[in-house]
């Protein structure tokens, strides 16, 4: 690591090989806590280049614990995180929504690092169970459309950065990797990114793929449909920069989507929303997202179509009752 480190410090670049072997490394656990650290540390100082993070790309995808959900052709909704918006569990509930039109999710999630609550953290506390386990995410997939797949449990070199990443408290390369490598290599996604640099990188490595993909980023910096500005899009058949009108909405203001401040209001606010009970905001800044995912799944969709399917789903309570019965089944996932 040491000659790493001195490379970088050099202001020099990792090749696409180089960044692999460093990150099968830190799963290999090869390198010391104030080495990792200051590895993650240049990454928040100067760019990372599309070498170097696809290489990080390829290092977790092939040591991650792969779960083979192909048969459902599952759609994931997964942002990057690190916005620092703090934003309530805007894609978690989008997976719900589209869950509840019949489209698979197998959704890729972690506990928050830079944020108070992360999908993962907010799920737990409403009784979701982890678990690595195919028969059980396949019983979830198939029974409700949905599944979790919480990161730390599949891939080894995220788990051996947690307590770093947690300890620095801003967002790191990892965060720009989460939404690429969900364990279920999903063929659908929907993915937000935290700068237009980024989706443009994304957008370039997802090119490469057989993957049908939408890639959010909204202007004045989140990394989903806010509907605070506007927002770029980039999918496999369009590039597009689209505002609140084009789906149909109204334009918000940042504090009308401000999430909890720990994890029990998060999970207030979660369960309030998926019940048809949020404010006109947060249904709207939900069935924007999710409605944006319909599409991804379902190209035929007009975009204000698939954005009016997603309030209803959402404020007829169908989504809830999805999540309800989903929580309350005691035989989905073994003790």
């Amino acid at each position: 690591m040491k000659e790493i480190l001195n490379h970088l410090f050099e202001h020099k670049t990792l090749t696409k090989e180089q960044a692999r072997e460093v990150l099968v490394n830190i799963a290999g656990g090869k390198y010391n806590q104030s080495q990792i650290s200051s590895f993650l540390t240049v990454f928040m100082m100067r760019s990372i280049t599309v070498a170097e993070l696809e290489g990080f790309r390829d290092a977790l995808l092939a040591l991650c614990h792969r779960v083979d959900l192909d048969a459902y052709n599952p759609i994931d909704l997964c942002g990057t995180g690190g916005d620092g918006k703090d934003t309530f569990n805007i894609s978690t509930l989008s997976s719900f929504v589209v869950a509840a039109n019949g489209i698979a999710v197998a959704k890729h999630g972690n506990y928050g690092v830079s944020s108070s609550c992360g999908s993962s953290n907010v799920l737990e506390a409403l009784g979701i169970r982890f678990t690595t386990d195919t028969d059980a995410l396949e019983r979830s997939i198939e029974k409700y459309n949905i599944c979790f797949l919480h990161a730390p449990l599949f891939h080894p070199a995220m788990k051996s950065v947690g307590p770093i990443r947690k300890e620095l408290g801003v967002k790191t390369f990892f965060n720009m990797l989460g939404p690429m490598v969900n364990p279920a290599f999903p063929k659908r996604q929907l993915v937000g990114v935290f700068s237009l640099e980024l989706a443009r990188m994304y957008g370039y490595l997802y090119q490469q793929t057989d993957t049908r993909y939408t890639i959010l980023h909204t202007l004045d910096g989140y990394d989903e449909i806010s509907l605070t500005s506007p927002f770029k899009v980039i999918s496999d058949n369009k590039e597009a920069l689209l505002d609140a009108n084009a789906l149909g909405l109204p334009t918000l203001q940042q504090e009308q989507i401000k999430g909890g401040n720990d994890v029990t209001s998060s999970a207030a606010i979660f369960v309030k929303v998926l019940k048809g009970g949020g404010t006109d905001a947060q249904v709207a800044v939900v069935s924007a997202n999710a409605g944006m995912a319909l599409q991804c799944a379902q190209p035929e969709l007009e975009l204000k179509e698939a954005v009016s399917i997603a309030k209803e789903t959402l404020q007829s309570g169908k989504a809830y009752q999805l999540f309800n019965s989903l929580v309350n089944d005691k035989n989905l996932v073994e003790a």
